[in-house]
C-alpha cells in the first residue's frame, strides 16, 4: 500500500495531509467532513486494522460501507471521489506523511457481567490504545497535530498520549514539538449524521498553548464555527470530563426514569402524558423518557470511564451513582421481558415472537451493545421461537445472526415486540400491515411509546401494553 499512498499523494500535491486512525461509526464520517473542507484544501487518508479489509476496500471501491438515512453522506462521498482526494489503507507508513492525525479509535471498557447483565466488575484495558498512539509517535513528522477525538478516560492525554510521544521523540532524537489536542465527537449516525460533525457546538482543549490553538484553528477549517461556536476548556483532563460527564448525566437520567416508569405502571397512569406536563416547564426539557434500555457505544460504557479515571488516574473516589445507573441500565430489558411473561403466566416454551428492530438506534443500523440483546437472549432462554426483523441489518454480527430486512409474510406470532422504534413500523405502516394479517396474536409490546392510541384502537381485539403507560 505504501505505493498506493505515494501515488495518491503525488495527485494532491500542495495540500495538507490529515490522517484519520479509525474507520468506524465516527473516522468514516469525520473523513468525509474533512475531505470536504470549504476552508482548507486536505487530502485525507484513513487508516485502520488489516482486520478491517472489507471496510477499506468498500471505502475504496466507492461503497459507503455504513448503511443510514443521512443523504448528506452519499453526497459528501460523491463529492469526495469527484476530487479524488480521499484514501483508505491498513499501513501505517501514512503516519509519516501526515499534517494532521485525528484518532477516532474504539477504547472498549471490559464489564465483566452475568448472561442477565447483572454488572459483577468492569475493567479499563488501555492496550490497544496505547499501540495506536505509539504507531504513530514512532512514525510522524516532528510537527504533528495529534487530535483525539475517541472518548477517554479523563486524564488520558496527560498521562497516556503525551508521555509516549516524548519517549518515542526521545528514542527517535527529535525535539518536542508535537501538539496534542482533545476534542471529543458527539456523532449520531442517524439522519443528522454529517451534520453532528460539521452542523453542531464542539469543545477542545489543548496540553499547551500551541496546541490548543493549532486545535482550534483546524477545527474552524471543517466545521461551521460561524453558526456553532467552539468552547475552550483549560485542559485536556477538562475536554476528557466534559465528555464522560456529558453521558453519565444522560445515563443516570435513563436509569432515574427506570424506576419511575414501573412505579407509573403499578399506578395505572401513563408516564408520557405525565412527562410532558413537566417539560412545559423551561428547567426540565431535559427529563428522558421510559424505554427498552440503553445501547450504543457511549452511554454503556462511558460512567465507567469516568469512574476508573477517577480512582487510577487521581487517586480519588469511585463514582458510585454512575456505576449504579449503567447496572440498572444494563437490565432494563429485563422489564419487558417479565411483561411477556406475565401475558402467557410464564409459559413461553411454545410461543412464536416477532422482534421489531435489533438497532441500539432509530433508523440505523448499529447493534452494538443494543439492548435487544438482553431481550432476545431471555427469550431463547425459555425456548421461545423468535423472529428477528431490521430494514437496517442484514446480519447481526455480535450473534452471527441473519435478520430479516424485506416485509415480513409469516404470520402466527403470538407476540410482537418493537424492539426499536424504526419509522417503518410505525409511521410507514409495516405494524400496522402485521397486525392485519394476524388472527392469533395475544399481545404487542411497546417498549418506546410510539404506537398510537389509533392505531390500538383500529386493532382493540388484541392486546397492547406500551411500557411506562399503566392506563393501558
Amino acid at each position: 500500500m505504501q505505493k498506493e499512498i505515494d501515488k495518491f499523494l503525488n495527485k494532491n500535491t500542495k495540500k495538507k495531509i490529515v490522517v484519520v486512525q479509525g474507520l468506524g461509526f465516527v473516522g468514516a464520517v469525520m473523513s468525509l467532513v474533512v475531505a470536504n473542507s470549504d476552508e482548507e484544501e486536505y487530502a485525507v487518508i484513513g487508516v485502520d486494522l488489516p482486520q478491517k479489509k472489507d471496510v477499506i476496500d468498500k471505502l475504496n471501491k466507492g461503497v459507503f460501507p455504513i448503511s443510514c438515512t443521512d443523504p448528506k453522506v452519499y453526497e459528501y462521498f460523491e463529492q469526495v471521489k469527484k476530487k479524488k482526494n480521499f484514501l483508505a489503507t491498513d499501513d501505517i507508513y501514512a503516519f509519516k506523511k501526515a499534517d494532521v492525525v485525528i484518532v477516532d479509535i474504539n477504547l472498549d471498557v471490559d464489564k465483566k457481567s452475568d448472561w442477565q447483565k447483572n454488572l459483577i466488575g468492569y475493567d479499563v484495558d488501555l492496550t490497544g490504545f496505547k499501540k495506536a498512539i505509539k504507531s504513530v509517535a514512532q512514525l510522524c513528522k516532528e510537527d504533528i497535530l495529534m487530535l483525539i477525538e475517541t472518548t477517554v478516560p479523563p486524564g488520558t492525554c496527560q498521562n497516556i498520549v503525551k508521555p509516549i510521544f516524548e519517549e518515542e521523540f526521545n528514542k527517535r532524537g527529535l525535539e518536542h514539538k508535537f501538539k496534542i489536542g482533545h476534542s471529543y465527537e458527539r456523532v449520531m449516525p442517524g439522519p443528522g449524521y454529517v451534520d453532528s460533525i460539521k452542523n453542531f457546538y464542539r469543545v477542545y482543549s489543548g496540553i499547551d498553548k500551541v496546541s490548543e490553538e493549532e486545535v482550534k484553528e483546524f477545527l474552524e477549517s471543517i466545521i461551521s464555527t460561524d453558526d456553532y461556536p467552539l468552547t475552550k476548556l483549560g485542559k485536556t483532563n477538562s475536554s476528557e470530563m466534559s465528555k464522560v460527564l456529558e453521558n453519565s448525566y444522560r445515563a443516570m437520567n435513563i436509569a432515574f426514569m427506570q424506576e419511575w416508569t414501573e412505579f407509573a405502571e403499578s399506578a395505572g397512569v401513563n408516564l408520557f402524558e405525565v412527562i410532558r406536563a413537566i417539560k412545559m416547564r423551561p428547567t426540565h426539557q431535559n427529563i428522558m423518557r421510559p424505554g427498552l434500555g440503553v445501547g450504543g457505544y457511549c452511554l454503556t460504557k462511558d460512567p465507567l470511564l469516568a469512574s476508573w479515571a477517577s480512582q487510577e488516574f487521581f487517586n480519588s473516589v469511585s463514582l458510585s451513582q454512575s456505576e449504579h445507573a449503567v447496572k440498572i441500565n444494563d437490565r432494563m430489558p429485563l422489564h419487558t421481558f417479565k411483561i411477556i411473561q406475565k401475558v402467557f403466566d410464564g409459559m413461553l416454551g411454545d410461543l412464536k415472537v416477532l422482534i421489531l428492530g435489533i438497532s441500539y438506534l432509530q433508523n440505523v443500523g448499529d447493534t452494538r451493545y443494543t439492548p435487544v440483546d438482553l431481550l432476545y437472549n431471555s427469550l431463547k432462554s425459555h425456548k421461545v421461537n423468535v423472529v428477528l426483523h431490521d430494514p437496517f441489518v442484514e446480519i447481526w454480527e455480535e450473534k452471527e445472526l441473519e435478520i430479516q430486512t424485506e416485509n415480513i409474510k409469516e404470520t402466527g406470532f403470538d407476540a410482537i415486540i418493537i424492539g426499536t422504534p424504526h419509522d417503518k413500523y410505525i409511521k410507514e405502516g409495516m405494524l400496522e400491515e402485521i397486525l392485519s394479517k394476524e388472527e392469533r396474536l395475544s399481545v404487542v409490546v411497546d417498549p418506546h411509546g410510539v404506537i398510537t392510541d389509533t392505531l390500538m384502537q383500529k386493532f382493540s381485539k388484541y392486546q397492547f401494553k406500551i411500557i411506562g403507560r399503566g392506563d393501558v
